[in-house]
């Protein structure tokens, strides 16, 4: 007749082993640490970040570096651009294209950080004024800065003509 078959035992689920971790060096950690260069993270950090790399390029080469090509044609023309780009922020603003405001927010914004470089200006200097002008109305606030200006354009009104 036939032949009987023997059945092996079933297996045991074979454990699996976690990798060993190796030691990483301290430099090498850190480096893992940190975020990427301008790594998008809350508060005007990524800003901080940008002046940074904005500062670096200052002697940069002009052909390979965009920053350091707007920061060797001076400030004037630094801002001539930064106005540029603002213009193109409000034309979309105005046509109601928020994706195009976006792009055009984050050229602003860098072409902002550029005339500060430009100016010689440090980011904490600007957000000490605007933690200065916290909490104080916005109408307030101008109405104390408009007051001198007519004044030291050398008019005799309080008023912005």
């Amino acid at each position: 007749m036939g032949k009987s078959v023997k059945q092996k035992p079933a297996a045991k689920p074979k454990k699996q082993r976690k990798p060993k971790k190796r030691p990483v060096a301290a430099e090498e950690a850190d480096v893992q640490r940190q975020p990427p260069p301008l790594a998008i993270r809350p508060g005007a950090e990524v800003l901080d970040r940008l002046w940074s790399v904005v500062m670096s390029r200052r002697a940069a080469n002009p052909s390979v570096s965009h920053s350091a090509r707007l920061l060797s044609r001076g400030s004037a023309k630094v801002a001539q651009k930064f106005g540029e780009e603002a213009v193109e922020c409000l034309i979309e603003a105005v046509a109601g294209n928020q994706a195009a405001v976006i792009a055009e927010s984050a050229d602003v914004l860098y072409h902002l950080i550029v005339l500060w470089v430009a100016s010689g200006i440090k980011p904490n200097e600007v957000w000490d004024e605007l933690k200065r002008r916290e909490g104080i109305s916005g109408i307030a606030e101008k109405a104390s800065r408009a007051r001198g200006l007519p004044v030291a354009f050398g008019l005799q009104t309080t008023k912005i003509p």
